[in-house]
């Protein structure tokens, strides 16, 4: 073993000491709400002055609801601030959606509902702060699969009372219908989805918003802090791109445009989500600055820009995967993930924020990840992939023909869905970063793992660093890749990919981004099931990053 390799054995050793330390046992979990709030109550996209309001009303006979609401200072609401009535109706799902202005920065309020004299649970929300700020910090969720286990992340989260706001990396939902994706245990759980079949028209979007709604985990969150979402593919389909999906058939579902428009309006019905631009609702990206702290960047990395991803299979021939033309078309600069204008808008924000960390909330890993073809095609087990390079270094001569030929394979990149896959884009976010001398932060979801990641261009230059969350429910590699442990998985690909400094691949969970003008640190939360309501929650690793282009890499903590 090289000394490099070594040395990042020993750091993500001492991480994983720590990182199933003091579970707590946990039995109890947040009621749901009810009628007519049963979908519970929430808010979402915080400004400094201003917040999205959201609720929904069930009132079968009533066909124009008019709904009261009231924001306050206290918990008593004995100091309202600001009040006001809104009339619903079936074009919108009977949502309620207020963005109350007036307000005070940095400042705590409650909130509640009223519909003919029946009064919503009260919610609590926090505007951003402005000026100088020493620390803010957001809790980050990706991946919430009603069918594959209960959303205790939610309910972990809900329990903090220090966060600012909570993230939402994508697939907040997901379309499959019952039997489909994560749905083993779905209906042991009582978690089988509605409607039945595959979410295609409105109406089923709209259905399967309801019935995620109707989590008390996911109540419970969205009624304890401000959520600031943005979708991934699920919401739509599977591994959508500009023009169509992965998971789309037109001849049997339709036009693909029909679809996602569908399912577009349902999300910005269903989520606090502020709607930047009513006449695309596909323009979702937008920013959040918490004084000269933080600013957060919300990028929009599926329905507008981005190509179609690549296959692995358009590339293999009798003697393997050509990897050079692989990597070749993942690099081609026709090859878009945000698109020209969203590229724009985010250099323009970057250059005109003056805050120390500048965070990227988007979907998909950022930061290169090369792995043995034999494994990413998952042709051998990464736990055989071990024994057969020690086969290599002890008894060459042994060696098989067909053994050379998976050791011979070349490396490549894990996922052509991922940032890998459009290689020159993420070129241009890096470079736009350092060009302007900013401290980059990423955080991602998707993969349903949690990751640490060192982000460096393809000229070898630090840019800053990736955090990417596990999964809220989604099954992640301990599902993916049952022949092998947990532990050896998340000890090989950090071993195996230079810029990867820690990974978790067996637990469900979040992670909490704390800011300070010191430093920008990710601390990972796990839970030890999804598929009881009773579990343990543990806190993981905690990596940091430090200001300044000297610091930009990720240390453990000190």
């Amino acid at each position: 073993m090289s000394t490099h390799h070594s040395g990042r054995r020993r750091f993500i050793g001492t991480l994983g000491a720590a990182a199933l330390a003091t579970p707590v046992l946990l039995h109890s979990r947040p009621a749901a709400a009810a009628a007519p709030f049963l979908h519970g109550i929430a808010s979402g996209d915080p400004l400094a002055r201003r917040v999205i309001l959201w609720t929904r009303v069930s009132a079968p006979g009533d066909a124009n609801p008019r709904v009261n609401w009231e924001v306050a200072t206290d918990a008593g609401f004995s100091r309202v601030v600001r009040s006001g009535q809104f009339r619903t109706n079936a074009t919108r799902d009977f949502t309620v959606k207020i963005d109350v202005d007036g307000l005070s920065p940095d400042t705590r309020y409650h909130y509640r509902f009223t519909y003919a004299g029946q009064r919503s649970p009260v919610g609590r929300t926090r505007t951003l702060p402005e000026g100088a700020v020493d620390q803010v910090k957001l809790a980050v969720f990706s991946c919430s699969n009603f069918p594959a286990g209960y959303f205790h992340a939610y309910a972990e989260a809900a329990r903090m009372d220090d966060l600012h706001a909570a993230l939402h990396l994508g697939d907040y939902m997901y379309e499959y219908g019952r039997g489909g994706y994560a749905s083993d245990d779905a209906a042991a759980l009582g978690r089988e989805v509605l409607p039945a079949g595959e979410c295609i028209t409105l109406a089923d979007y709209r259905t399967r918003h309801a019935l995620y709604r109707s989590d008390a985990g996911l109540q419970a969150l969205t009624a304890s802090l401000p959520l600031i979402p943005v979708w991934d593919d699920h919401e739509v389909c599977n591994n959508t791109y500009v023009s169509g999906a992965a998971n789309h058939t037109p001849a049997t579902e339709g036009d693909y445009s029909t679809r996602r428009n569908a399912a577009l309006k349902a999300y910005h019905e269903w989520l606090p989500v502020r709607t930047p631009d009513t006449s695309d609702l596909r323009r979702i990206y937008r920013s959040f600055d918490f004084g000269d702290l933080l600013s957060l960047h919300m990028l929009e990395t599926r329905l507008l820009a981005r190509t179609e991803q690549l296959s692995f299979g358009d590339f293999v021939g009798p003697d393997g995967i050509d990897a050079n033309a692989l990597r070749a078309a993942m690099g081609a600069s026709s090859r878009q993930m945000l698109g020209s204008e969203q590229q724009a808008w985010l250099e323009s924000r970057l250059e005109a924020s003056t805050a120390t960390w500048q965070v990227l909330g988007q979907q998909v890993l950022m930061a290169r990840a090369e792995i043995p073809a034999a494994i990413a095609l998952d042709q051998i087990s990464i736990s055989n992939w071990i024994a057969l390079n020690e086969k290599a270094a002890t008894r060459p001569d042994d060696l098989t023909r067909a053994e050379r030929y998976v050791l011979n394979q070349p490396a490549i990149p894990r996922s052509t869905d991922a940032w890998d896959g459009y290689a020159a884009a993420r070129e241009a976010v890096y470079a736009a970063a350092r060009r302007l001398d900013k401290n980059l932060v990423v955080v991602a979801g998707d993969t349903h793992n949690a990751w640490a990641s060192d982000l460096v261009d393809a000229d070898g230059h630090r840019i800053g660093v990736e955090f990417a969350t596990p999964g809220v429910s989604s099954p992640g590699m301990e599902v993916t890749r049952r022949t092998d442990a947990p532990e050896v998985v998340a000890q090989w690909m950090v071993d195996a990919i230079p810029d990867l400094k820690y990974a978790e691949t067996g637990h469900r969970g979040f992670l909490v981004l704390t800011a300070t003008r010191d430093e920008c640190r990710a601390t990972w939360h796990f839970v030890s099931t999804v598929k009881s309501r009773s579990y343990t929650l543990s806190e993981g690793a905690t990596l940091r990053t430090l200001p300044g282009s000297a610091h930009r890499a990720l240390l453990p903590l000190a």
